[in-house]
């Protein structure tokens, strides 16, 4: 019997079968060092610079195809995800260190898998090395020969590719200069708390009334959701997964003084981070630190596919909010954080000098009959 699970596997396989490297199993004659990986926004633990030399830097990831509510009307969303979270989790190198990724597929899964990452040369950055269908895992090591903040995510062929990345398949790693970053002038720039805000664009059919679908399968929801996908419009924006991820109880918190890093990534569209309230004070707009970082920014431009990253002092204590300057996205799609900042209120940035009040009478006639206000 040829189903459809077995049809997509096929697919995808074809897809991906062509001028297929052979790989190199060899072990190099390096230290290794295994790491954990924690679900966004936090990261993993490590050096920002580093004095020894390359070595093999362990990852895991565990492919999980999972039913989540995306928003708080309750929309549920089959999601294709590494390691269960939306987006997937950071991972954190040194330029010239081995990046060995384990890639496992449970055979609880329905779909093939594969990885492909943006920092990584050649063979579709490691995709065609690791799709690997359900109740399967491969291996792949990368040299990381360039710096910065870089997209990983499925693409096992086809119309799958974009499927299964707005379906939640996407993460980030950011490649560290072994010395550190820099403001470009040879001055090093240190942060003293990073997050990943992974943004999402999801497509989710809705029925003859209007209302949210709901699938028991991603396979089940595929035919429906290509038909929105194809339309370009996206019924929901979102940071890390759902809506409200990264606000109220979930924000990301700082204290005045702190420099903090704001890696974002959106594998698919155009975006626009923009802290109301605060700064880019540097910013790697294209995410490659061998580029010089501006400085000063407003709102910066994460293009599809890509990720960026933003260093800022905190000078104000109070809630910021993260947006897409996109609002109409930030606002009624979803796509906003909050970071809570502790600390003492500076006057000489901002103070209010008056509290709201009436407008006393003289200028209130004067306003209406036109005459000119002292």
């Amino acid at each position: 019997m040829f189903t459809r699970r077995a049809a997509l596997i096929s697919a995808a396989a074809t897809a991906l079968m062509f001028a297929t490297p052979a790989f190199a199993a060899g072990d190099l004659k390096l230290p290794r060092q295994k790491v954990e990986l924690v679900a966004p926004p936090f990261v993993h633990a490590h050096e920002q610079a580093t004095t020894q030399g390359p070595k093999i830097v362990e990852f895991k990831l565990n492919i999980e195809e999972k039913k989540v509510v995306i928003d708080d009307k309750g929309t549920t969303f089959q999601a294709m995800t590494f390691n269960g979270s939306m987006p997937g989790p950071m991972m954190v190198v040194h330029e010239d260190d081995y990046v060995e990724v384990t890639l496992v597929n449970p055979a609880t899964n329905t779909m093939p898998h594969n990885i492909d990452f943006h920092s990584a040369t050649g063979a579709l950055g490691g995709g065609e090395l690791t799709l690997v269908n359900p109740g399967e895992q491969v291996v792949l090591r990368w040299k990381a020969t360039r710096t910065g903040v870089f997209v990983y995510h499925c693409a096992p062929g086809g119309p799958m590719i974009p499927w299964h990345v707005v379906s939640g398949m996407n993460g980030a790693i950011m490649v560290l200069p072994r010395g550190g970053l820099n403001d470009g002038k040879g001055h090093a720039l240190k942060y003293d708390k990073v997050y990943y805000v992974g943004e999402q664009d999801m497509y989710v059919p809705r029925d003859e009334k209007g209302n949210f679908k709901s699938y028991d399968s991603p396979g089940e929801a595929f035919t429906e959701t290509e038909e929105v996908m194809k339309k370009l419009i996206p019924t929901h924006v979102v940071f890390n997964g759902k809506v409200g991820a990264l606000t109220g109880k979930n924000a990301l918190t700082a204290k005045v003084g702190e420099n903090v890093l704001i890696v974002h990534s959106q594998a698919n569209r155009d975006s626009r981070p923009h802290l109301i309230g605060g700064h880019g004070d540097y910013v790697w707009e294209t995410g490659k630190f061998s580029n010089a970082p501006e400085t000063d920014l407003e709102t910066w431009f994460i293009r599809g596919g890509s990720a960026g990253a933003a260093l800022y002092k905190f000078l104000q204590p109070g809630i910021y909010a993260y947006v897409t300057h996109n609002l109409i996205e930030a606002a009624n799609l979803g796509a906003t954080a909050h970071f809570k900042v502790e600390g003492k209120w500076n006057d000489d940035l901002m103070t209010q000098v008056k509290a709201p009040a009436d407008i006393p009478p003289q200028t209130q006639g004067a306003l209406q009959t036109g005459r000119k206000v002292n």
